[in-house]
């Protein structure tokens, strides 16, 4: 792979298999996958994919994302709501709380910058 240019169709790597830990988890049981394509000095990005469910999340870092198939919503403790459904583009500022929902199983493309 190329490390000046990513194209993220044609990136291969292995998925990870991950979940939001149990103490996350309002309802379902979502699992996810991750494929990492580029890390390198607190920035990631690659390929994410989550069956649904509904967790809390507490962002500690950066995010812009870009939903490819799919639906749900990012929920703010403070009413804010995202639709995510393909093409939601969205960036997520550290700091943001509130609940992930995912109806049915997305996947987004994402970058992340840890400060």
């Amino acid at each position: 792979m190329n490390k000046h240019i990513i194209d993220f169709d044609r990136a291969e790597t292995e998925p990870r298999e991950t979940r939001p830990a149990a103490e996350r988890i309002l309802r379902g049981d979502p699992q996810w996958r991750s494929w990492i394509f580029f890390t390198d000095g607190g920035m990631t990005s690659g390929r994410w994919e989550s069956t649904p469910g509904c967790w809390t999340i507490a962002y500690d870092k950066w995010e812009f994302l870009n939903v490819l198939e799919g639906r749900g919503r990012i929920r703010g403790e403070d009413g804010t709501v995202i639709a995510l459904e393909p093409g939601a583009t969205a960036l997520i500022a550290p700091g943001f709380r509130g609940t992930w929902e995912v109806e049915e199983t997305m996947s987004k493309h994402f970058f992340v910058r840890q400060d």
